[in-house]
């Protein structure tokens, strides 16, 4: 997966992984990562991002046909929001309440009030979901995978928020 240009905005949040690291974070996770966000991360490990939306098939907290982004999870332990940091995918489920549906794995503007996930429910390669504290925890499909959600990222500016 080549970094689609302006994804990020700023340095990695962590250096590239090797297959080593990868296959310990996939097991302190319990699920294989997709083979693109691996690869994406090798190009550029986490951190912000400059695309910070990406449209919602129906209303959230944010918005009425978005979601906002915030960073990518770097595969890693060392940086706060890295998968396994801190604050990482674990973090989630046990100090929110966070349902445990898979790998939470980009952090939104909304200080922990919503969240993106690899949502593993249905076996296989996980989609990509918001979860939505703010709203009971509603999980809304926004892309069928890692690879088209990175895709679907946009500006903010291309969305009107006036209602």
């Amino acid at each position: 997966m080549l970094i689609p240009p302006g994804l990020f905005d700023g340095p990695p949040a962590e250096p590239p992984p090797d297959d080593a690291l990868v296959r310990s974070i996939e097991a302190e996770l319990g699920r294989a990562l997709p083979a693109a966000y691996v690869e994406l991360a090798r190009q550029h490990n986490g951190g912000e991002f400059a695309r910070t939306a990406h449209p919602a098939p129906s209303r959230t907290s944010w918005s009425g046909n978005h979601v906002g982004v915030s960073a990518l999870a770097a595969i890693g332990r060392t940086a706060s929001f890295s998968l396994c940091g801190e604050v990482g995918s674990a973090f989630w489920p046990f100090e929110w309440g966070y349902p445990d549906i898979g790998v939470y794995f980009v952090d939104c503007p909304s200080a922990g009030h919503d969240m993106i996930a690899l949502d593993y429910r249905d076996g296989g390669e996980p989609c990509v979901v918001h979860v939505d504290q703010e709203w009971d925890y509603q999980i809304t499909v926004l892309a069928p995978d890692f690879a088209t959600f990175i895709g679907g990222l946009v500006d903010e500016s291309e969305f009107d928020d006036s209602d």
